[in-house]
């Protein structure tokens, strides 16, 4: 019989899934690495919910045989084009901002070397941007109030399920205003089916009433 309080054989193994789940989604994310020609210009767009701390990290390697060094501007706007980071020459760097509200930001590289030939080989643009529980930074937390190593995965663990809650509320609250406008939308077409119904109503019934009219003046029918 298992003892009061703790679970039974067939739970743990659902619990152990759960918790290696859940440390899975916290691993450590992989940066985007791409190739930027030059003269040109790539931009990154990404939808992140309101009051998120948004860090990031990049690098910009020279091309191989540039006596120039790796050139290029980098620049984090909103949808409202608000420039939330921006930076000319940009080699290596970091950045952080919290968002305001839920929106789609967009990260853009421009090169400013010439337009490279098979001798000069595009720079390599490297891009490590994380948000949420992955922009935290809990080996200072664990430092500042003095967590053990476990107490810290138990808050990363925290933070995430409330994230996860967080983006099913805010999902819920999506497919609440979709419904409404598809509930909007059937009512308006409703009502005008009944208003094309009534028209065309009395518009058959108007025609019959001026063409008895007209027969009649002209002696058709009596």
């Amino acid at each position: 019989m298992p003892l009061p309080g703790h679970p039974r054989l067939g739970q743990a193994p659902l619990l152990a899934l759960l918790l290696l789940w859940l440390l899975l989604l916290v691993g450590p994310a992989r940066p985007i690495s791409f190739q930027l020609p030059g003269k040109a210009r790539k931009c990154l767009r990404e939808e992140i919910h309101r009051d998120t701390l948004v860090t990031g990290e990049y690098e910009i390697g020279a091309p191989p045989g540039s006596s120039t060094g790796p050139s290029a501007n980098l620049k984090i706007t909103d949808s409202a084009g608000h420039i939330l980071y921006a930076k000319e020459d940009a080699t290596k760097g970091k950045f952080a901002f919290t968002t305001e509200d839920y929106d789609m930001f967009e990260a853009c590289f421009e090169s400013k070397l010439p337009v490279g030939t098979g001798r000069m080989p595009d720079q390599l643009v490297i891009l490590d941007m994380k948000h949420g529980v992955e922009a935290k930074n809990y080996e200072e937390i664990a430092k500042v109030e003095k967590l053990k190593p476990l107490e810290v995965e138990l808050r990363r663990l925290e933070d995430l399920s409330e994230s996860i809650v967080n983006d099913f509320a805010y999902m819920k609250k999506r497919e609440e205003e979709m419904r409404d406008t598809n509930e909007s939308t059937n009512t308006r077409v409703l009502y005008f089916s009944i208003f094309s119904m009534c028209c065309l109503i009395g518009l058959a019934t108007w025609q019959v009433f001026y063409l008895r009219r007209f027969f009649k003046a002209k002696k058709l029918i009596e």
